[in-house]
């Protein structure tokens, strides 16, 4: 390396220890979050290659033989892939479906409620149920939706139908699954569009009304224009993890008689990797997994910004 481009370097990191120094409240601040991504995820990513290696925990990790791609053949190989990653798909795509927009209706109701106190009420209670564990939640379901002491049971039979076991059917579990996750999250995923909208500018509004539109008319011009950025943005994101539907819920959803539809990557990934104790494949699954995520991410965020000039990056 030349002296013109050492020093160059050494100006560099002068500049910018000077503007750390300047600035060391705002870094102190930043420095836990920091801390806490760097080693609950940046840190495990060290045992990623196993995943690549047939792992015993008697070698350790570099002591283990590499494989190469053997585990993820393995698994696209297998007899339950297609049923696994059908599963998954079903079941994000579903939620996705549903959830989007009814998060955005959710959110444009609240904000033209004009009741303050009113509004405050039921955008309280509309986002309560998030804080629910999902052991509770869980356990809810089992007891409203059963077969035959179920209060939604009963009321069907009130009214002339017949018992379901809504939970125990493969038929019926996505349904259950993706309905009582709106439940949950529709209020919490509504929060982000209450506040886009409170951006939009009253001036808008003024001279919508001056021109005689009506408040859906307001809405459909004024207030969803305005919340597209933010909306796309959100569903980037959320294309970015159609792959990983967390495990516990579903977990602690599954029965013998709703393993068709209920069978999903991330709780196999579970069942192999901690109750099996096959580590290396199991990584491999979540590799896959992860990597298809990535794919999905960078292809809907291009597709964004040719579409609506708004992406992550």
């Amino acid at each position: 390396m030349t002296a013109g481009k050492i020093s160059f370097t050494s100006r560099r990191f002068t500049k910018l220890w000077i503007r750390i120094s300047r600035n060391k409240g705002l870094y102190l601040l930043v420095l836990p979050l920091v801390i806490y991504f760097a080693v609950f995820y940046y840190t495990p990513l060290y045992g990623l290659q196993i995943a690549f290696k047939d792992f015993k925990p008697v070698l350790g990790i570099l002591g283990s033989r590499w494989v190469g791609l053997k585990h993820i053949n393995k698994f696209l190989n297998s007899f339950s892939f297609e049923s696994l990653l059908r599963n998954t798909l079903t079941l994000s795509i579903y939620g996705l479906v549903v959830n989007f927009p009814l998060a955005i209706i959710l959110a444009i109701i609240i904000h033209y409620i004009p009741n303050i106190k009113y509004k405050k009420v039921v955008q309280t209670a509309t986002y309560a149920p998030y804080f629910v564990s999902t052991v509770v939640l869980v356990g809810m379901l089992f007891i409203f939706f059963a077969p035959e002491s179920g209060m939604v049971n009963k009321l069907i039979v009130s009214m002339g139908g017949k018992a379901r076991d809504f939970v125990g059917s493969a038929d019926l579990f996505p349904h259950v699954y993706v309905w009582s996750g709106v439940w949950q999250r529709i209020g919490w995923n509504s929060i982000i569009y209450i506040a886009a909208l409170t951006s939009v500018s009253p001036d808008l509004h003024e001279a919508a009304t001056v021109d005689g539109a009506s408040k859906l008319q307001r809405i459909w011009h004024v207030d969803l224009p305005a919340i597209v950025p933010t909306a796309v943005i959100m569903l980037i994101m959320d294309c970015g993890r159609i792959m990983s539907l967390g495990y516990e819920k579903i977990y602690l959803m599954q029965t013998s008689s709703n393993m068709l539809t209920s069978e999903i990557i991330s709780t196999y990934v579970y069942k192999i990797g901690l109750q099996n104790a096959q580590y290396s494949y199991a990584s491999a699954i979540g590799f896959f997994n992860n990597a298809i995520n990535c794919i999905l991410l960078v292809v809907v965020n291009k597709i964004a910004n040719k579409l609506s000039g708004s992406g992550l990056w």
